[in-house]
This record gives C-alpha cells, sequence and structure tokens, in this order.
C-alpha cells in the first residue's frame, strides 16, 4: 500500500513537472536580434489570444513603436506594419477585448510581457486589448519607495474607515472607558473587527516578498501592478530589450530606427 501510495505521489509529480516544461515559449525576432518569452498558463485568456495571434502572424512586420526610456517598449499594433517615417502610430485593428487576469504571482518587474489597453474613462473594466503588447524595462526601486507608494495607497483607505466606523462611537467609547471596562473592550473590538475585515476586502497595496525582491534588484515599473495584466516574462534576450529601450525617439515616443518585428511559437 505504501508502495502505491508512492508511484501515485512520483506520477503526480512527473505530470506536474512536464506540464510546466510544456509552457509556451515564443521568440520574438527583430532587427536588433531575438528576444525569447515564456507565456504563463495562470493567464489563459491572455496565452491562448496571444498564441492564435502568432500563428495568423499578425504581429509580423509590425513595428516596436512606442519606446519610454526606463520604462516599456511597446510593439505590435496593426497600424505600424506600413507606417512612414515620423507617422503617429496608435491602436490599429484591435483584436478582441479580453479580461483582465490579475494575480500578485505576476507583475511588473524587468522583462515582463504585458497587455496594454484603453485608458479607464472609455475602458472602467480594464479588459485588455492583446492585438499588441509591451515588454518592461523599468528601474531598479529602492525597499523604502515600495513602502511609501503602500502607505500612499493604504493610508486613506485607513483614515476612511475610521471616519466610517470609529468615529461615530468617540464619545461613546471615552464614556465606557471610565465607566464599564467590560462594554468598552467589547464595543472597541467589534469597531476593529468591522474596521479589519473592511480593510481585507479593499483596494489596499501590499508588495509580496517576491515583488520586492524583484523591484530592488533587476527593477521593474509597479505603478502598472493591478492596471494591466503580465502574461509572460523574457527568458532571454534581455541585452535586446535594453538596446531597443536606449533608442532615440521622436515627439511621439517612436524610435527614430524602426524596429521591426517577427514572432514564432518555439519548438
Amino acid at each position: 500500500m505504501y508502495r502505491y501510495l508512492i508511484c501515485i505521489f512520483v506520477s503526480i509529480l512527473s505530470l506536474c513537472i512536464n506540464v510546466d516544461a510544456q509552457r509556451v515559449k515564443v521568440r520574438i525576432h527583430t532587427n536588433m536580434g531575438d528576444m525569447v518569452a515564456m507565456l504563463y498558463d495562470d493567464t489563459p485568456k491572455h496565452r491562448n489570444e496571444f498564441i492564435k495571434l502568432v500563428q495568423e502572424k499578425h504581429f509580423d512586420g509590425t513595428l516596436f513603436y512606442r519606446v519610454v526610456r526606463n520604462f516599456v517598449i511597446q510593439g505590435g499594433s496593426s497600424d505600424s506594419k506600413n507606417a512612414k517615417p515620423g507617422q503617429h502610430i496608435g491602436y490599429g485593428d484591435e483584436a478582441d477585448n479580453i479580461d483582465s487576469e490579475f494575480t500578485k504571482k505576476r507583475f511588473h518587474k524587468f522583462g515582463a510581457l504585458c497587455a496594454p489597453r484603453q485608458p479607464d474613462k472609455v475602458n472602467m473594466l480594464k479588459t485588455s486589448d492583446i492585438s499588441q503588447f509591451y515588454i518592461v524595462n523599468g528601474q531598479v526601486i529602492a525597499d523604502s519607495v515600495l513602502t511609501l507608494m503602500e502607505k500612499r495607497v493604504n493610508n486613506p483607505i485607513k483614515k476612511k474607515l475610521h471616519e466610517t466606523y470609529h468615529y461615530p462611537h468617540k464619545e461613546r467609547l471615552a464614556e465606557l472607558k471610565n465607566t464599564d471596562k467590560k462594554a468598552y473592550n467589547a464595543l472597541a473590538k467589534e469597531i476593529k473587527d468591522k474596521i479589519d475585515f473592511e480593510y481585507r476586502i479593499s483596494d489596499y497595496l501590499e508588495f509580496t516578498k517576491e515583488q520586492r525582491e524583484a523591484y530592488t534588484t533587476i527593477g521593474g515599473t509597479p505603478d502598472l501592478d493591478r492596471e494591466y495584466t503580465v502574461f509572460g516574462e523574457l527568458i532571454s534576450g534581455f541585452d535586446v530589450l535594453r538596446k531597443i529601450n536606449n533608442l532615440k525617439v521622436d515627439k511621439y515616443d517612436r524610435p527614430v530606427q524602426d524596429v521591426r518585428m517577427t514572432i514564432t511559437i518555439e519548438d
């Protein structure tokens, strides 16, 4: 029986390893070199739609048309295929928008492959336009800056919760504190529990250990987390990413030197 259980465990472990090993990889070939990216299995909508567009050769002949130094390089828009020098490029023929797939496990570290989208004012649900993509360059960020970013988001949330649940009982708490300790403790706990619960379900910001390690070592763009879906990451070609990121650009952030691409699925 023991051997039987061991065999089952080994079989399951082997299956998990094989599934992970079968993660789809794509090669982004450019006139400045190649980058290879791995697509995440836990963002399946983005992975599947991106693979479909690659197979349809949607990206072939398009440009990396937007380069913002120490931030991102963006490309794939269909209207970049035959764009004249200096022409402003934006959204071409869009694929169907797909639902966002936000997860703390996937974030905007250096080399992250991500889906752009239209602004909030026309896209309140933050759906992705997978017909183009961007790759994060970013920069290294001090741990203290990440903490300040958390406070900038979280302090207003905490203040609002205290105004909602604590302030209306402020006088009552002061009265009970001097007259009925048991009732005071019960009311204080009830208020604290409500605040804690509402905070946990709020849109508070807390960087994970993995995020902090990445942002303080290899860098990235944490401001984009929870705003845009990350669906893959580079596994090679980081030097090419840096070269493209350092290109001279025009007033539209388009590189003066065209960077054209073709994308294929790796065997």
